[in-house]
């Protein structure tokens, strides 16, 4: 799940994700790191902060499109 590469391509530090999704900046770096993922609430939310959709959340670029290579 590229959460770090979505985050970092809007500039974004893993505190002011934490502070906009309500969470701790250790469940963000869980996040980033594949320990954990979001709940399944949080993903919509996710993608709107990260202005993305859930698909690319999973690295999936949705129908018809390449999938993005797993880091």
């Amino acid at each position: 799940m590229p959460i770090r590469q979505l985050r970092e391509r809007l500039g974004m530090s893993m505190y002011e994700l934490a502070e906009k999704m309500g969470v701790s900046v250790a469940t963000v770096s869980r996040w980033e790191t594949g320990e954990s993922v979001p709940v399944t609430g949080r993903l919509r939310i996710l993608a709107d902060v990260l202005h993305c959709t859930i698909d690319e959340l999973f690295g999936r670029a949705g129908p018809g499109k390449p999938d993005r290579e797993a880091s």
